[in-house]
């Protein structure tokens, strides 16, 4: 049994602590709301997870210091936005030999720093030597996995041990985890596919069919490898659970933030309007301009990313990019 804390009450910590729970871990979640830490406490349910009856042995505290102290494992399940706050404050009450997992989808303003990168620069300035951190990804619908239904996962480590103590930690009969030990490109997809999956958004939502959608995946997949070859990223893993997989949960169901924000876009929505209606956080929102600074420090083609730069950030209309995008010059796959 390990002692557990996941930092974050949002949908994908809940559903991982409920998940860690009954596989008889000692699990506590962070809640910075004491508000919604008491109602959960008490109700043992949370409201963007209808199916779920959280499991009266999870803990739920608002108390920082208590929440990750004496801990084996802690948890990251808070949005890439003020991340980095949020390890510095567990880094407080933190011994520091803990494993370190993060299961954030996105990188770091400014710095471009993947979470798990953000994590071991945190480390430099607090003088931790730990190798020990995971990044936890793949096509993982919290909603699918609060109810125990079927679902695959990759962790990603440096540290292949690291990487094999988190599988282990997660396993069971409904949850089945691989390893990998290239955690950067893990990372990587995880951030870009929900670019594309925004798109696919955009497609249905201006009434677009399967054909120009499949089509659309097929050539995102091709910039995310191109991302991945700059920052010598194992091109397997882009093919992989972390990448193709997790592509194509992000850009095909109704449980995904982002095609739910891109096709209320494709629908006509203010973008201001479809975020406030999603009601969550959108990573690929936040996510957008972070590829387009990848794309011109590196000289990459990434004409779909392009496209949906202009049609989030500069409102450009997605019917004529979508023109744009199919009129270009004429090439071989």
């Amino acid at each position: 049994m390990n002692k557990i804390v996941v930092v974050g009450a949002g949908t994908w910590g809940v559903a991982v602590s409920q998940l860690l729970t009954k596989n008889g871990h000692k699990v506590t979640i962070y809640c910075r709301n004491d508000a919604k830490a008491k109602k959960i406490a008490k109700e043992r349910r949370y409201d963007k997870l209808p199916g779920l009856v959280l499991d009266k042995k999870a803990l739920i505290s608002s108390d920082m210091q208590s929440s990750v102290q004496d801990k084996d494992v802690i948890i990251y399940a808070v949005p890439s936005v003020g991340f980095r706050e949020v390890v510095r404050d567990t880094l407080k009450y933190a011994s520091g030999k803990e494993y370190f997992v993060t299961l954030t989808k996105g990188m770091e303003d400014k710095t471009l720093y993947t979470m798990s990168e953000v994590i071991v620069d945190e480390f430099k300035k607090h003088k931790i030597k730990n190798d020990k951190v995971v990044a936890l990804s793949g096509p993982t619908h919290a909603e699918e996995v609060a109810i125990c239904l079927p679902t695959m996962a990759v962790s990603a480590s440096k540290n292949l041990k690291a990487s094999k103590h988190i599988q282990d930690l997660f396993m069971n009969d409904v949850f089945r985890v691989y390893t990998n030990t290239d955690i950067k490109g893990v990372e990587i997809c995880a951030a870009f596919k929900n670019v594309i999956a925004i798109v696919s958004g955009i497609l249905s939502g201006l009434g677009y069919g399967d054909n120009m959608k499949a089509a659309t995946l097929t050539r995102g997949l091709v910039e995310m490898v191109r991302v991945g070859k700059v920052f010598n990223c194992k091109k397997d893993t882009f093919y992989g659970l972390a990448g193709v997989g997790d592509m194509i949960v992000t850009a095909t169901s109704i449980h995904s933030r982002n095609y739910c924000f891109g096709k209320l876009i494709g629908e006509g929505v203010d973008v201001e309007k479809a975020i406030k209606k999603i009601g969550m956080v959108v990573e690929g929102y936040n996510f957008i301009p972070k590829a387009m600074q990848i794309k011109h420090k590196y000289k990459l083609e990434l004409p779909i990313t392009t496209g949906t730069y202009e049609i989030i950030f500069n409102r450009k209309n997605p019917k004529e990019i979508a023109s744009l995008l199919m009129k270009r010059r004429r090439k071989s796959e």
